[in-house]
């Protein structure tokens, strides 16, 4: 079965290798694509227009970014013994990337646990001086969230696929996760540090059903304002590291709420 989308706002394609790397600011003439792989226990190849891009692609792999020219791509993923695309696992599928923008594809499962393609785009607009942005991606098979923070359901019900996203005081948090309706957590309470200038990304993948959920980060550096004083102390690039994921998200949400620092948010 063939499956066109378009990367627009919220859109990527399965072309790169290696760790993710923070990526400031892309050029008009090109596009910066990332993929994670999340589908439990598949190792796969992953081909593009014909081609073997990524060899032996292993769950929980994160790679990229790659520089690509704007245009639409056929990617497939395969076996890691085929000997072409001819018999993909997933896909193939048209991706269309547009000069400027900076995607990430995850290969994960639905909520009904089949496997599925889900292009987004990263954002990279300016955030004030000493503010980080938080992304969170819902992409595991599994029920929705409640983010927690002192107790408090802050964020509700955040669903497979859905994304929510918003620019918090870089600083070190305390966060929470469960699923939605209950109280016990799935992921924390943990300390977590968000650095100005970065969007920090991180995925729930992985299936509940079957024990294995899991998380994954990646860090993209974003438009920062200049700072209207001088402030002590230096910030730099988030760890490329496993930061507990969806209490990332939770925690600076939740702390942001609490100060009432009027947290800008979007769920798509």
């Amino acid at each position: 079965m063939r499956t066109s989308l378009t990367a627009g706002a919220a859109a990527g394609t399965l072309l790169a290798a290696g760790l993710a790397a923070p990526a400031l600011a892309v050029e008009d003439d090109v596009a910066e694509v990332s993929v994670l792989h999340g589908i439990p226990d598949t190792p796969v190849d992953v081909y593009v227009d014909g081609a073997n891009t990524i060899d032996d692609f292993q769950p929980g792999d994160l790679a990229g970014p790659l520089e690509l020219a704007p245009g639409t791509y056929e990617v497939a993923l395969t076996a890691t013994d085929a000997a072409d695309d001819s018999d993909p696992v997933l896909g193939p599928v048209e991706l269309t990337v547009e000069g400027g923008m900076s995607y990430t594809a995850v290969a994960h499962l639905d909520a009904d646990g089949n496997a599925t393609v889900t292009p987004f785009g990263n954002d990279l607009s300016e955030t004030a001086a000493g503010e980080g942005r938080l992304t969170i991606r819902h992409t595991a098979a599994a029920p929705a969230v409640d983010v927690w923070a002192d107790g408090n359901v802050l964020f509700e019900n955040l669903a497979n696929p859905d994304e929510a996203t918003g620019d918090v005081p870089a600083a070190t948090y305390e966060a929470a996760v469960s699923l939605t309706g209950e109280t016990d957590p799935v992921l924390g309470p943990t300390d977590v540090e968000i650095q100005a200038g970065v969007n920090t990304i991180v995925y729930a993948w992985g299936s509940a059903e079957d024990g294995n959920l899991d998380l994954a980060v990646q860090t993209v550096d974003v438009h920062a304002a200049a700072p209207s004083e001088v402030q002590a102390g230096t910030y730099g690039y988030a760890d490329q590291g496993g930061i507990p994921a969806i209490a990332v998200i939770g925690g600076a949400l939740a702390l942001a709420g609490a100060a009432g620092l009027g947290l800008r948010y979007a769920r798509r």
